[in-house]
């Protein structure tokens, strides 16, 4: 008699996380560029529309997802495409300096330009304007 043993099930790990692979999504290329007051992330997404873009922020990580539009072609045969059809996300640490209510971004051509403006340091934001008095 053959016994068959089910794994049970962790607790820890939700079915969301469970229903979405690694292999689902590919990271994108991506360029960062640090100004005096802003940062400026470019991220590389071909075929994908402003539609399919989304940006979430959770405290200091910021999260890109970008989904292209997918069809079957009528004369489809599996010839690997399916690597190269799959939708983008790109995980990036940035840290709490930025204010991401403020970030704004837009998409042309493939290219999602993202740009971050940093906060703004407790000191400076609650001192008073100092005024330059000539000697």
């Amino acid at each position: 008699m053959h016994t068959i043993i089910h794994p049970l099930k962790t607790s820890n790990r939700s079915e969301a996380a469970a229903s979405v692979s690694p292999e689902t999504f590919r990271q994108p290329n991506y360029d960062c560029q640090e100004h005096p007051d802003t940062m400026k992330l470019v991220v590389y997404v071909p075929g994908v529309e402003a539609a399919g873009v989304d940006i979430e922020a959770h405290g200091s990580d910021l999260t890109v997802t970008a989904k292209k539009s997918h069809f079957v072609r009528v004369n489809w045969q599996s010839l690997h495409l399916e690597t190269a059809q799959r939708d983008y996300q790109l995980r990036l640490r940035l840290g709490s300096g930025f204010d991401y209510a403020s970030m704004q971004a837009e998409i042309h051509h493939g290219v999602l330009s993202v740009t971050l403006p940093k906060r703004l340091p407790a000191a400076v934001r609650n001192s008073p304007r100092q005024r330059r008095v000539a000697a």
